[in-house]
């Protein structure tokens, strides 16, 4: 658990996009960065995806971007695509659709979902499970200084 705590460096890692392309962490380095661990089929997930989406819209053009790691699974492709679809979820999505067994979601700690870690430009985590108003203060903190 020591390398997710804040100020830590997390681990990088590399899945594929839906169109199979490998995503690496490292790819958004430079950039404030939230890894958003989520699934097409978790409902607080999907409660929450509005919130993340406001955020991006609002903050993306400063700097501001989101890396999503779906727990789904291989029978849960189409569901976690139409998800993107209708939640408006623009940005950078990755899975190895192995559900739990998620790789990434292993190796940093993830047991529950929703989850996220905010990374600033150069790669340290300054927030975990920022979600709804939270979320909104932490962004609106470190692009309003």
């Amino acid at each position: 658990m020591k390398l997710t705590i804040i100020g830590a460096t997390p681990p990088d890692f590399t899945q594929n996009d839906p169109d199979g392309k490998p995503i690496s962490l490292s790819n958004f380095r430079g950039k404030y960065l939230l890894i958003d661990f989520w699934a097409s089929w978790c409902a607080p997930c999907r409660a929450e995806n509005p919130n993340v989406v406001k955020a991006y819209a609002k903050y993306h053009e400063k700097g501001f971007e989101i890396l999503g790691v779906s727990l789904d699974n291989e029978r849960g492709r189409e569901n976690w695509l139409n998800a993107i679809k209708k939640d408006g979820l623009a940005w950078t999505q990755v899975s190895d659709l192995k559900y739990w067994n998620n790789e990434v979601a292993r190796k940093y700690g993830i047991s529950s979902i929703p989850q996220n870690f905010l990374l600033d430009p150069t790669g340290k985590i300054v927030g975990k499970n920022l979600r709804g108003e939270t979320l909104s203060k932490k962004l609106e903190e470190i692009f309003n200084k």
